[in-house]
């Protein structure tokens, strides 16, 4: 398809660490429950995955946010777990308890029936993807996404969210071979499906790995790094003649930080416990780094959440050439966030960050 030229460009060049005038912004789940008509848009839907799954209700709430805040991005609005879904594992949301899967993947048998999905059962979401391209009408770039291959396995192995992990831990310490197949499957099935969503339209691409950081050391780069690694590498890198940038975000992931650099991302995010100064110290401006404002900051007062987005600024220092910074909470917005401490914390970024700046 062919679009309209993208006419503010700012987030993409931060990643590729190229000059901007101002640090970018957006927020990881900026289009969720903290905004009214988000939970409007939802009780007409009837469910999560009826929102999910319709191309126009998704469209919507990806550019909600953008009406309320000078955002510098859009994020499709979707969920990591679309992937296992497409492969037959039953995803549903119960109100209150997050995803579930009604087939959770826990012997040989269920993994050996596994196979990367036919991209056809995800039409919806490529097909979302162009729409909210030809409404954004080039006024931000679009950011399509996954979760991690580790990531996904985990959700597939626990059949929902888990305090202890103790199901996909114990088949990475009893089974890892069978792990192994898991994350193989996932991966190629992820980079089919980056690779689809920049095909329909997307403009740069984010691979969650919410869970790599409850791993050992050495488990973490064996059964995460290594399979993004492998997404990362065969993910398309340009279109619509444009470089289309990739960001990998491992929560937890501090220690392995200079290891998450070097896998073959144009950026990292990172979350709230590690200081931008000393990562960025850390990985010598080889990569853009995004975040790391903890979202609980936004339970302050519009003062105090305008103060810590300024230290995170300062934190990560003059913006100097070769160097990239995207502004980003450490993790995705809490659904109780007052929207005025949004309004706070983009105001602050766009104006505080243009002293750090080098005037192009």
């Amino acid at each position: 398809m062919s679009y309209p030229e993208l006419r503010h460009d700012v987030f993409l060049r931060a990643l590729l660490r190229q000059p901007v005038e101002y640090t970018p912004l957006w927020l990881m789940r900026q289009a969720g429950r903290y905004l009214p008509e988000y939970k409007a848009t939802r009780a007409r839907a009837g469910s999560f995955m009826g929102l999910a799954t319709n191309p126009d209700l998704a469209t919507e709430v990806t550019l909600q946010p953008l009406e309320r805040f000078a955002f510098d991005a859009a994020i499709l609005f979707s969920d990591i777990l679309t992937v296992p879904d497409a492969m037959g594992l039953g995803l549903s949301f119960a109100e209150g308890e997050g995803p579930r899967f009604a087939h959770p993947v826990r012997d040989e048998a269920a993994v050996a029936r596994l196979a990367v999905p036919d991209l056809a059962k995800l039409e919806y979401v490529f097909e979302a993807v162009r729409r909210i391209r030809s409404a954004l009408d080039g006024r931000v770039p679009l950011i399509g996404f996954s979760g991690s291959p580790f990531t996904l396995a985990c959700y597939m192995v626990e059949g929902a969210g888990s305090t202890d992990y103790r199901t996909i831990k114990t088949m990475l310490y009893q089974r890892p071979d069978l792990l192994h197949r898991i994350l193989q499957i996932n991966a190629d099935a992820v980079a089919e499906y980056l690779n689809a969503q920049i095909d329909a339209g997307a403009q740069a691409v984010m691979i969650f790995d919410s869970w790599g950081g409850v791993l050992a050391d050495g488990d973490f780069q064996e059964f995460s790094l290594a399979y993004s690694r492998q997404v990362l590498s065969r993910i398309t890198r340009e279109a619509e003649g444009r470089q289309v940038p990739a960001v990998l975000f491992t929560k937890g992931g501090g220690h392995w930080l200079e290891a998450i650099a070097a896998a073959g991302s144009d950026a990292v995010g990172l979350d709230w416990t590690v200081n931008l100064g000393e990562a960025r110290r850390r990985v010598q401006d080889r990569v853009a780094l995004q975040g790391n404002l903890d979202p609980m900051v936004l339970f302050a007062n519009p003062e105090q959440v305008a103060a810590r987005a300024r230290r995170v600024i300062e934190d990560f220092g003059p913006v100097t050439p070769g160097a990239g910074h995207v502004f980003n909470l450490g993790h995705g917005i809490s659904q109780f966030t007052p929207p005025e401490s949004v309004s706070a914390l983009v105001e602050t970024v766009h104006q505080h960050s243009r002293r750090f700046h080098t005037p192009a």
